[in-house]
Formats: structure tokens, C-alpha cells, sequence
């Protein structure tokens, strides 16, 4: 797939097959719309190209970065999460549109002339029924259709109860990890629910207890973090060696009061260093939620049946 982040360096197609969103998750929703962008572009022997959008409009029309709702602003997918998924339902090209102030007061209309015809050079487009572009989200399926043979385009519009039938939302797969619900996202993403961060120094309390845990600092602010307690993921270094984990999202009652949160995963049957690496988690289970403990010694004895949970959640 070829990625291109500046408008002006797209490559002018003439005879492409176009869907243009936010995306946000990839979640079997979108994989609808993909797939079907996918068959028509196989059938016209256009390429196929996504059109998205970096930063979240949110950020950019939203209220000031310390406003309290733009605070609950909580992303699915990072924009390298979103690209690798992409990529893995074979769009030929991905253009990231900087989303500005100015691109925003674009009207429908220089929306399609600017960016879709002499821009990408579309022919076809392939859109949810609501997507919405332009000033104001003035634009949609209602207007494509009306001035498509102006534009020389042709204009399929994925129904609703095509995308409907699957149950799925961002905003619903945002309640669900709210709540720990982990099965009920995987299932609306497709996927395990990703999670990455930079392996920085902790207390090193696990380690003399027999559990040592790998502290995480999440490299995307905006990007959720599921609810408070203890997870069964899959956990991938940088080195791409895969490694089941035993994850806890908490703030540590048990050796503490008033702490702040922290994201911590032991590696099952690992010894080594992952200092400042990357390490990427993949949540498969939540086992159940946090709690506090008499003291280490009943902690460790919790860990114990912990380990063997996560083991059979991962067999």
C-alpha cells in the first residue's frame, strides 16, 4: 500500500475507486465498505484508494485542548495502527489529508473539485450512507448523487443496514473497553484491541515477589486504555517476539493509596531486559477486576491463579 501524508505528492490516477472517513478503529464496519471498495475496484481495474484524515477534526474544530469534552476524546486505533490495518485489506493507495482549520471551511464543492478529481483523480466512489464532507458536512450521498454525471463520477452508496447488520460502532467498541468488556470489542473490531507503549522504569516491586512487570507510557495520549483490572494479552517486543502476558491497569491499592495509574505486564516464562523498547499488546481476555489485598503474600498467591488463567485464556 502506498501512503502518501501531503495532497500535493499524490500520484494524479485518473481511474480510481475511492472511500474517504475517519476510520477510526477498523472495525468490521469499515471492513464492509473495504471489501466492497475492493470488488469494485478489481472490477473497473481501478486502483483502490482510502481517503483519511490526521489529526482527528475533533482535535482541530473541538473545544480548547483542556476542555473537559475534548478530554473524553479517546481514539481507537493510532494513525500507524489505523495504516497497518489498512493495509491488511489490500487498499492500493492511502492519502492522510491534514486536517487544518482551512481544509475544513472547504465547501462540497472544492471538497470534490480540489480533492477528488484533481487531486486523486477518482472515478468512482464507494461511501457509508453517512458519510459526510465539506463545510459544515453539507455533502453526502443525496449531493454525489445529483451532480455525478457533472463530476464524470460514479457513486455507490453502502446501505445502512449493510453496515448496521454487524452491530458495530467506534463509539460502541469505546463503551465496551470503558468497561472491560474485552470480548465484545474484539468481536466489533475483528481483531485483538492493540496497545503500545514505551517500557520505562517502575517501583520493581514485582520483581521481588516473583512477578516482574514491564511498566508501560502509552506513545499516543488520545489512544484508550481499557478499564481498570487484570487482562490476558498477547505482548509483542520490537524484535517481533511474541510473548503471553498478564496484564494489570490499575493503581495498585494493595501498596498504596491515592497512586496513579499504571499500565504493567508480566511475560510469562521471559527473562530479559525491555527497557526502552516498544512493546505492543494485544488484549484476547479481562479476568477480573482490581482489587486490594491483606498484604504481598496473599497479592502473590492472586498472581498465582492469575498466571494460570491467562495461560488458559491464551492455550
Amino acid at each position: 500500500m502506498h501512503v502518501i501524508r501531503d495532497p500535493a505528492q499524490f500520484p494524479f490516477l485518473g481511474n480510481a475507486v475511492v472511500t474517504s472517513g475517519t476510520f477510526d478503529g477498523v472495525h468490521v464496519g469499515h471492513q464492509r465498505i473495504l471489501g466492497r471498495l475492493r470488488e469494485v475496484a478489481q472490477a473497473s481495474g481501478g486502483p483502490s484508494v482510502v481517503i483519511t484524515y490526521w489529526p482527528h477534526p475533533r482535535l482541530v474544530l473541538g473545544p480548547p485542548p483542556s476542555h473537559p469534552e475534548l478530554l473524553e476524546l479517546q481514539l481507537l486505533n493510532t494513525l500507524d495502527e489505523r495504516i497497518e490495518k489498512l493495509a491488511g485489506f489490500g487498499v492500493d493507495y492511502l492519502l492522510i489529508v491534514p486536517f487544518t482549520r482551512e481544509f475544513a471551511q472547504w465547501t462540497s464543492e472544492e471538497y470534490i473539485q480540489n480533492l477528488l478529481l484533481k487531486t486523486v483523480g477518482a472515478k468512482q466512489l464507494v461511501i457509508g450512507y453517512d458519510h459526510r464532507f465539506g463545510k459544515n458536512r453539507e455533502g453526502g450521498f443525496d449531493y454525489l448523487s445529483q451532480h455525478a454525471a457533472r463530476y464524470g463520477l460514479r457513486v455507490e452508496e453502502i446501505k445502512r443496514e449493510d453496515v448496521d447488520a454487524v452491530g458495530v460502532s467506534s463509539t460502541r467498541i469505546r463503551q465496551a473497553l470503558r468497561q472491560g468488556d474485552i470480548a465484545t470489542a474484539n468481536r466489533y473490531l475483528g481483531y485483538h484491541y492493540p496497545l503500545t507503549g514505551l517500557v520505562v522504569h517502575g517501583q520493581k516491586l514485582g520483581r521481588t515477589i516473583g512477578y516482574p512487570t514491564a511498566n508501560l507510557a502509552t506513545t499516543e495520549p488520545l489512544k484508550l486504555v481499557p478499564a481498570q483490572g487484570i487482562y490476558a494479552v498477547w505482548a509483542t517486543t520490537a524484535a517481533g517476539t511474541r510473548h503471553r502476558g498478564m496484564l494489570s491497569i490499575g493503581v495498585r491499592p494493595t501498596i498504596g493509596h491515592d497512586l496513579a495509574q499504571t499500565v504493567e505486564v508480566n511475560l510469562l516464562d521471559f527473562s530479559g531486559d525491555l527497557y526502552d523498547q516498544l512493546l505492543t499488546l494485544e488484549f484476547v481476555a479481562w479476568l477480573r477486576g482490581e482489587e486490594k489485598y491483606d498484604g504481598l503474600g496473599a497479592l502473590t498467591a492472586q498472581l498465582s491463579l492469575d498466571a494460570q488463567a491467562t495461560r488458559q485464556a491464551l492455550a
